[in-house]
């Protein structure tokens, strides 16, 4: 809310003025970059406010498939976007992939632990503990990591040791305690911590393509603010800008 003064000879007329509240879900991967481009349009359409709700996209998906209300659905992955529009909460006229993204190896800055993306290493004999990712059925960055384990056929050998987790954020943070001796993230969550580092990345035929598709809800679609605060996060310049800052590919 915000409060517009006016005044009348010696007397103040007071008017409470609503803003227009743009509310966005999306993945977790996105907390940084997103809330940089939304101050950016904020600064520019004052009377705009844009809420951000930030989670693994598969509770952001079953969340809208509820009603919860949502204007921009901003998914990690292809699949949790197919799934709303399969739902019809999602016109597939409204989707454009907007980033991709990679995934990485981490551990804790000062971690002894060596990695090579290929089937002779032993990944497993590497490290003491245990490997955290997103839970590796539903959670977009899990999805990835079990692929490229599958691919260098280092899934079984870790039977026991994968902690799942119901975003990437929450992985990063497993790692940066040191709850986990190493996680399989994105590498754009691995570089905005300073208590991580990377030990090497899977190589992207090892997975499906980290794509991040963004659309219009059936609700957004109705709004006229929903639709310029979605054009400008796809192409505006210093939005794209600020996604390429943060080490996403931008489309």
């Amino acid at each position: 809310m915000k409060k517009l003064c006016l005044g009348v000879m010696t007397w103040a007329v007071c008017m409470t003025v609503s803003a227009d509240v743009i509310k966005i879900y999306a993945a977790a991967s996105l907390t940084n970059a997103l809330n940089d481009v939304s101050k950016l349009y904020e600064k520019k359409h004052p009377d705009t406010q844009i809420v951000s709700v930030y989670a693994g996209s598969s509770t952001l998906a079953k969340q809208i498939e509820a009603g919860a209300p949502s204007d921009i659905f901003f998914s990690a992955d292809q699949d949790w976007m197919d799934y709303l529009v399969k739902k019809q909460k999602i016109s597939q006229t409204q989707v454009n992939t907007l980033l991709a993204n990679q995934l990485v190896v981490i551990a804790p800055v000062n971690a002894q632990i060596q990695f090579k993306a290929q089937p002779e290493f032993n990944f497993a004999q590497s490290f003491n503990g245990h490997v955290c990712t997103g839970q590796m059925e539903s959670v977009p960055v899990g999805k990835y990591a079990k692929q490229s384990l599958m691919y260098l056929n280092w899934l079984n050998t870790l039977n026991g040791r994968i902690v799942g987790t119901d975003d990437v954020r929450s992985a990063l943070a497993f790692v940066e305690r040191g709850e986990c001796a190493v996680g399989i993230v994105y590498k754009t969550d691995a570089l905005i911590s300073h208590k991580v580092k990377i030990l090497g990345s899977f190589p992207e035929n090892s997975h499906h393509p980290i794509s991040y598709p963004i659309a219009l809800t059936q609700q957004g679609a109705n709004n006229i603010q929903a639709q310029h605060v979605i054009q400008f996060i796809k192409t505006d310049n210093q939005a794209r800008q600020v996604f390429k800052k943060y080490g996403f590919i931008v489309y």
